[in-house]
């Protein structure tokens, strides 16, 4: 059975994972809910205004009173700001698995932070929480995120080809990654 414990704070060397605040809104808007690079291969578009991102954070913080609720705010110490987020997106109770996303302001591409990010985050579900199985999936075009999950610990499962669609009608594929507390627990093995 997992110990469902919620968003709890996770401290790595450069960044604070944490509950999102309603005053994160304009960092949010600021640093990557604005910004196409990040939405490119997304299913979500850029925000138009504040507003909507105060929003959606309202609902993402009401939904901390669940237990079984896994989302993050990234922040970088170093400029006290939130410049992304990683949280469980899909969550299969019987089968002991989850699925993670995540995205990041683009001024923080290729310097770690997204990889330091998901490595904390598989660490605590692993470890507290008791799941068996993580998946994360990216765009086939967006060979980045692929690499920060090979860079974790991940291993490449399969791509599903079509899998994922944006407007118009626009078609993409999707590849696989993943990593059982198995694996997770033969490279966290202190001898």
């Amino acid at each position: 059975m997992l110990m469902h414990k919620g968003t709890n704070t996770i401290n790595t060397d450069r960044l604070i994972l944490r509950k999102f605040e309603i005053q994160d809104a304009d960092n949010m808007y600021k640093n990557w809910a604005t910004d196409k690079e990040v939405t490119k291969f997304l299913q979500w578009k850029p925000h138009e205004n504040v507003e909507f991102t105060k929003s959606l954070l309202e609902g993402w913080i009401e939904k901390y009173k669940n237990d079984f609720v896994y989302n993050w705010a990234i922040e970088y110490r170093e400029i006290n700001e939130v410049i992304g987020n990683i949280s469980v997106v899909k969550l299969n109770e019987s089968k002991y698995s989850c699925e993670i996303g995540y995205c990041i302001s683009s001024k923080y591409w290729n310097l770690g932070v997204t990889t330091e990010s998901l490595k904390a985050v598989i660490d605590y579900l692993f470890k507290e929480v008791g799941f068996n199985r993580i998946v994360a999936l990216h765009d086939t075009n967006n060979v980045a995120s692929g690499k920060v999950m090979i860079k974790s610990g991940m291993e490449y499962e399969g791509t599903f080809r079509q899998a994922g669609v944006r407007e118009y009608k626009q078609f993409y594929d999707l590849a696989q990654y993943a990593m059982l507390k198995y694996d997770w627990e033969g490279k966290n093995k202190t001898y």
